[in-house]
């Protein structure tokens, strides 16, 4: 089983940047040139990726909008519950086909998120040799529930993936992908507006794990030291306050 993604150095140096560099022109904004466009949606549009930057993949984005300048919290309800409905099927369309080992689904948010373009989008990219399954443990999506209704669980996690704070949602129900969508939402506004004056920045992503369909948004900033030599993750002390915050601001 591949442990280590190949990234390709040569197409990586020619992706653009816009998130710091803001005078970059756009590539999704300049719809009536894409290319590579698998199924679309309105204003969503799933294509090839025009860097796959990752050997033995199958490499996708998925255009979230026609506003560049928009941002998942700033969604009006319809076109959030769209997005997700076009964007869950996408990506159960790309595992069911049976081609890779594993697919994976996130989005990138803000100039610490690992991302380069700032028009919102996110990536679904299937490994013929990788399989991020052996990377998770059930207890990365335990945590202080903060709402919980039937099929579907909101938490804060007690044994973070990387560490400190880390929002989960837990679908069992696959027809409730719109309370789903509404969680993400919250989470998102809550770490851009409510959570730290510094936290500018954010990932979602998703997993595919015992019959549940689980999202994880993880606020970023730059990692740490801990974290990053010796897998060492930290839960930070006031997650509690943190859950009832996000009660009484949203709930």
């Amino acid at each position: 089983m591949q442990t280590h993604l190949l990234f390709n150095m040569n197409i990586g140096t020619q992706k653009p940047e816009s998130i710091r560099n803001t005078e970059t022109k756009c590539p999704f904004c300049e719809r009536g040139s894409l290319t590579g466009i698998i199924e679309e949606k309105g204003d969503i549009i799933w294509l090839k990726n025009k860097y796959p930057v990752l050997a033995n993949a199958f490499q996708t984005v998925l255009i979230e909008t026609k506003e560049c300048y928009s941002e998942l919290s700033q969604y009006s309800k319809e076109h959030l519950y769209e997005l997700f409905e076009f964007g869950l099927s996408a990506w159960e369309k790309t595992i069911q086909s049976g081609e890779y080992q594993s697919v994976i689904f996130f989005k990138n948010h803000g100039p610490y998120s690992g991302g380069t373009l700032r028009h919102p989008h996110m990536q679904i990219i299937g490994f013929k040799e990788a399989d991020y399954h052996q990377n998770i443990h059930p207890s990365q999506f335990e945590g202080i529930i903060i709402e919980k209704q039937p099929g579907i669980e909101f938490n804060i996690s007690t044994k973070p993936k990387m560490g400190f704070y880390e929002l989960n949602i837990l679908l069992e129900d696959r027809s409730k992908v719109k309370e789903l969508a509404d969680y993400i939402q919250l989470s998102t506004h809550f770490l851009l507006n409510g959570f730290s004056k510094t936290c500018n920045s954010y990932n979602l992503f998703f997993y595919q794990w015992e019959e549940k369909i689980i999202a994880k948004v993880v606020p970023r900033f730059a990692a740490s030291p801990l974290y990053v030599g010796y897998s060492f993750p930290q839960v930070a002390s006031n997650i509690d306050a943190v859950a009832e915050k996000i009660k009484q601001m949203y709930l």
